[in-house]
């Protein structure tokens, strides 16, 4: 592919409609695929161009479709779809992780960092979003219990797609390229350590990405990408690598964690109060499933945790949101009262 068409970058109908007539006149379209902490790189047909972001610029990330001319960028065209997150530690900050993609591979590693639980906050933000999810279970060379482990994350969902692979096995890797074809977005995400980036190389089919080792003591991977980035693929879809997310908090997922866990929300349907919690209520059909064995407290205990924790990073960011619009009101009245000094003086 030696000049790459709007189609073969991911372009569709959802994203021309957006355009106006003088957009199209004046203006150039491209798609972020690098961004780094004061610039974004785009991919406009044979062009790569690097813009400097500008404080009025609205927030972006790698995968979205925007608007420039010659000298700036301009706008961000609406999404079809958004990763993102509580940004990591106490911040009321929103992270965006990856824009407009259209599957997700959700890695994790058959060693000692598997977890159900962190495979489950993963699933709440791809069906969030509506993106396809699907499961890449690595190192599978070194697992000897790997089709049970494969058998546990399927029984989370039994029209999930769940794949057990040695990253470093060229047949392993091909069973994955059917989901690489042109014009399609991939992301990756995982921990660090369970081999996103040597996954990455093998679709690729060359080191585009240093590779990082596991600490033998706890399992734990060093962070070896340090930027998210798109990277184009032999099939003709386009690949994204995202920085291994040691601390993944859910925000506005209320939706993505209840359909990540259907079969409880099922149950709560015939609970004998609508606002059941599911803790000690009599008539409670979620705690008569897990008392029968049909649904297990491992995944009632992170169906409550997690919509916990979404609530409670919700409700804190919306509270930042009201301080920032209130903040704004007040400059622009101060500003406004400026002006009519100045008109009168």
């Amino acid at each position: 592919m030696i000049v790459p068409s709007l189609i073969d970058l991911g372009m569709r109908p959802f994203f021309q409609q957006q355009l106006s007539l003088e957009e199209l006149e004046s203006s150039a379209l491209g798609r972020v695929i690098e961004l780094h902490k004061s610039e974004a790189v785009l991919l406009a047909g044979s062009e790569v161009l690097r813009f400097k972001l500008t404080p009025n610029l609205e927030p972006i990330c790698v995968g979205d479709w925007v608007v420039f001319n010659d000298e700036r960028l301009i706008r961000v065209l609406e999404r079809q779809s958004l990763f993102q997150r509580k940004a990591a530690g106490s911040a009321n900050e929103r992270q965006l992780i990856a824009a407009n993609i259209d599957t997700v591979f959700i890695v994790s590693s058959l060693n000692g960092d598997f977890s159900l639980n962190r495979i489950e906050r993963y699933l709440a933000l791809a069906k969030e979003t509506y993106v396809e999810p699907v499961i890449i279970l690595t190192k599978a060379d070194l697992a000897s219990d790997a089709d049970a482990i494969r058998d546990q994350v399927q029984l989370l969902d039994s029209l999930l797609s769940v794949h057990c692979v040695n990253a470093l096995d060229s047949d392993d890797i091909a069973v994955l390229k059917r989901y690489c074809q042109r014009g399609k977005t991939l992301a990756f995400m995982g921990s660090s350590g369970v081999g996103k980036s040597t996954l990455v190389n093998g679709l690729l089919g060359h080191d585009a990405m240093e590779t990082g080792g596991i600490r033998e003591q706890d399992s734990k991977g060093r962070h070896t990408t340090t930027y998210r980035a798109i990277k184009w693929l032999p099939e003709g879809g386009l690949l994204m690598d995202t920085p291994g997310m040691r601390e993944l908090q859910l925000s506005d997922a209320k939706e993505g964690i209840k359909l990540t866990f259907a079969e409880i929300e099922s149950l709560a349907e015939q609970c004998r109060f609508s606002d059941c919690q599911h803790i000690n209520e009599p008539g409670c059909a979620v705690l008569r499933a897990v008392d029968t064995g049909e649904l297990s407290t491992r995944r009632l205990d992170n169906f409550q945790k997690l919509l916990r924790e979404e609530a409670h990073n919700s409700a804190t960011l919306a509270q930042k949101r009201a301080k920032d619009r209130a903040f704004q009101k007040m400059v622009n009245s101060v500003q406004e009262q400026a002006r009519s000094v100045k008109k009168y003086q």
